[in-house]
C-alpha cells in the first residue's frame, strides 16, 4: 500500500478515537499529512545530519508554545519523574537541586539524608559525577544522581570557587507533605502543608489528630509556597473541616465530559475548630482550591497575600512509547463561582503576553454566609499583609537567585549557633544592597520595555537622535526609582532573606521554629484566633 495512503488512514484513525467531537476532520488530517511528509523530506535531504528525535521534540514544543504553560509534552523520563513526585518517595541523594547547563546546584540538602551526611551545603555546585564531567554531558545530568539504594556515587563540587570531593550512598528519600506541625502559643495547632501528593490527606489528618490530643483548640494551616498537586487530595483536606456533601470545586470546559463538581464525600474530623489559612503569591492550584473553598464556605479566615492564580486543570493523556501529553482541559471555580485563573492565555496584548484582569473589572461573589468576595485570579485573603507580598522587584530578586546567592555568601561569612536571637540587621541589609551592586543585579520593568520599543520605532522614523537625550534622562530616573523600590520593599526582602539564611544553619525545621515566634503572618493568625470576636466578625 502507498505510504501516503497509510499516513492518511492513520490520521483518520487518530481522529476517530481522540477527536470525535470535532467537525474539522479533513483539516486535521490534511495538516498531519503535510507535517509527516515535511518531516520525512527534511530528514532525508537536509545538508547536515539531523536527529529525528530532537527535531520532533522541538516541533512539539513549538506547537504548544503559544498555548498555556501547563500544556506540555512529557518524554518517558518526565512521566516517571511526575509519578515519583506524586508518590512522595524516591531513591536519591536527598536534596532539592537545580540542573543547569554544566552543573547541578544544591538548593537545599534534607537533614539526615545522603547529601547532608556527605557534607553538601546549599549553594554547592556539582560539576562531576563519578567520571563524568557535567560540562561534557548533554542529557539530563540529574539522572546521574539516581540509582539503587545503597549504591555509592563520587561527586566533585565547587564551594566558594574551591573544588572539593565527597562520596555519598544513595538511599530511599521520603518527602513529607506535612514536614512540620507543632502546638504553639498554648492551644494553637500549627500545620505546614507543603504539597498535595498521595500522602497529603493522611499526613494532615494525623497532624490534626495529634495536635488536638495535645490540647489544640484552634488551627493554623500554612499553605504559603505550596504549588499544588493532586485535586482529590485538596478536596479531602477540605473535607477534614467541612461536612459531607459540600461543594469544594467545580471544573468547567467547552468539552462537556470535563464539567464536574467535586464534593466532600466523607465524615469530617472537626467542623467547629477555629481555622486560619495562610497563603501567598506562591500558593497555587490545589492550595487555592483549599483556601478558596474554605473562604467561600465561611469555614476559615484567610491571611497573607493574593495567591498565584493557577486555575487551569490538566489531565495526562498517554501517547506512544511511554510518553504523555499533559493537556489543559478545564478551569477551576470555587463554590461561590469565582474563577481561580489569573492570566488569560487565549487573549494576549500587543507584546504577546497573557492578559490579566484589571482590578476595576473584578466581579463580586457571595460566600455561603453572604460575605462579599472577588474574582480576578487567585484567592484574595481576608487580611492582607505587606510581609507576605511579592512585588515586581522582589520577584525579580527571586528569579535572579539573588536572595539564594546572598544567603550562601552570608552562611560562609557569619557564624550563627542559635536562631532565637537572629534578625536581619541594618548592616546586613546594607551589605545585601552592596552585594547586588557587585553582582550587577538588574531587572527590566514593563516601563523600560515600552520605552525600548519606542526607541526602536523612533529609529525607524529617523527620530532617535533627537529624542535620545530625553530617553537617557528617563532611564536614569527609572534606575533611581528602582533603587528606591528596593528600600521601599525592605519588609518583603528581609522576610525572604531571613527564611533563606536560617535554612542554611538550622534546616527547614529550624526555620519553622523561628517563624512560629517571629513571622508576621503567623503572629497575625495567632492574634485573630485569640480574639474570638474578631474571628467571628470576619467570617460574618
Amino acid at each position: 500500500m502507498n505510504k501516503k495512503w497509510i499516513i492518511s488512514f492513520l490520521a483518520i484513525g487518530i481522529l476517530l478515537t481522540t477527536a470525535s467531537f470535532k467537525n474539522d476532520f479533513f483539516e486535521i488530517a490534511k495538516q498531519i499529512e503535510i507535517f509527516t511528509t515535511l518531516f520525512k523530506e527534511l530528514n532525508m535531504n537536509y545538508v547536515d545530519e539531523t536527529t529525528p528525535a530532537t527535531l520532533m521534540d522541538k516541533a512539539i514544543k513549538g506547537m504548544l508554545e503559544d498555548l498555556d504553560p501547563y500544556t506540555v509534552y512529557w518524554n518517558e523520563q518526565e512521566v516517571e519523574d511526575a509519578r515519583i513526585k506524586n508518590s512522595g518517595t524516591y531513591t536519591g541523594i536527598g536534596a532539592s537541586v537545580r540542573t543547569l547547563k554544566d552543573k547541578i546546584l544544591i538548593m537545599e540538602p534534607f537533614k539526615g539524608y545522603p547529601a547532608d551526611e556527605a557534607g553538601l551545603k546549599a549553594g554547592d555546585e556539582i560539576i562531576k559525577i563519578g567520571d563524568i564531567s557535567l560540562s561534557d554531558f548533554d542529557d539530563d545530568a540529574g539522572e546521574l544522581l539516581k540509582g539503587a539504594p545503597g549504591t555509592n556515587v563520587n561527586l566533585t563540587y565547587l564551594r566558594q570557587g574551591k573544588a572539593l570531593t565527597t562520596t555519598l550512598s544513595r538511599k530511599k528519600v521520603e518527602v513529607h507533605a506535612v514536614p512540620y506541625y507543632q502546638l504553639i502559643h498554648g492551644d494553637i495547632g500549627y500545620i505546614v502543608l507543603q504539597k498535595f501528593s498521595q500522602k497529603t490527606t493522611l499526613e494532615t489528618k494525623a497532624a490534626l489528630e495529634d495536635l488536638k490530643a495535645q490540647g489544640a483548640k484552634k488551627i493554623i494551616l500554612d499553605l504559603r509556597g505550596n504549588p499544588g498537586g493532586l485535586l482529590h487530595e485538596a478536596v479531602n483536606v477540605v473535607n477534614l473541616f467541612v461536612p459531607k456533601g459540600e461543594v469544594v470545586v467545580t471544573t468547567k470546559s467547552v468539552i462537556e465530559k470535563y464539567n464536574q463538581t467535586y464534593k466532600t464525600s466523607k465524615e469530617p474530623l472537626d467542623t467547629e475548630i477555629p481555622l486560619v489559612v495562610l497563603v501567598n503569591g506562591r500558593s497555587a492550584s490545589a492550595s487555592e482550591i483549599v483556601s478558596g473553598s474554605l473562604q467561600d464556605l465561611d469555614r476559615a479566615v484567610i491571611i497573607g497575600a493574593r495567591s498565584f492564580g493557577k486555575g487551569l486543570v490538566q489531565r495526562p493523556k498517554k501517547l506512544t512509547y511511554g510518553t504523555q501529553l499533559k493537556v489543559t482541559i478545564s478551569r477551576y471555580y470555587t463554590p461561590s463561582g469565582r474563577c481561580i485563573q489569573a492570566l488569560d492565555y487565549w487573549n494576549r496584548d500587543e507584546n504577546g503576553d497573557p492578559v490579566r484582569v484589571d482590578p476595576k473589572n473584578y466581579n463580586v461573589f457571595k460566600t455561603k454566609g453572604g460575605r462579599k468576595v472577588y474574582d480576578g485570579g487567585g484567592i484574595l485573603p481576608d487580611i492582607e499583609l505587606e510581609s507576605s507580598k511579592f512585588s515586581p522587584i522582589t520577584t525579580a530578586l527571586l528569579k535572579d537567585n539573588a536572595i539564594f546567592d546572598y544567603a550562601t555568601h552570608y552562611y560562609f561569612n557569619h557564624p550563627l549557633n542559635d536562631w532565637k536571637g537572629f534578625k536581619i540587621s541594618e548592616s546586613d541589609f546594607s551589605d545585601f544592597m552592596q552585594y547586588l551592586q557587585k553582582k550587577n543585579f538588574h531587572y527590566e520593568t514593563d516601563t523600560e520595555k515600552e520605552l525600548a520599543e519606542v526607541m526602536r520605532r523612533a529609529e525607524d522614523d529617523h527620530l532617535k537622535k533627537g529624542i535620545e537625550p530625553a530617553y537617557n534622562q528617563l532611564i536614569a530616573a527609572i534606575n533611581q526609582a528602582k533603587q528606591k523600590d528596593l528600600l521601599d520593599k525592605k519588609v518583603e526582602i528581609e522576610s525572604l532573606l531571613s527564611d533563606e539564611i536560617l535554612k542554611r544553619y538550622f534546616y527547614a525545621e529550624g526555620l519553622y521554629e523561628y517563624q512560629v515566634l517571629h513571622n508576621p503572618e503567623i503572629l497575625e493568625a495567632v492574634s485573630v484566633l485569640n480574639d474570638s470576636n474578631k474571628y467571628k466578625r470576619i467570617l460574618n
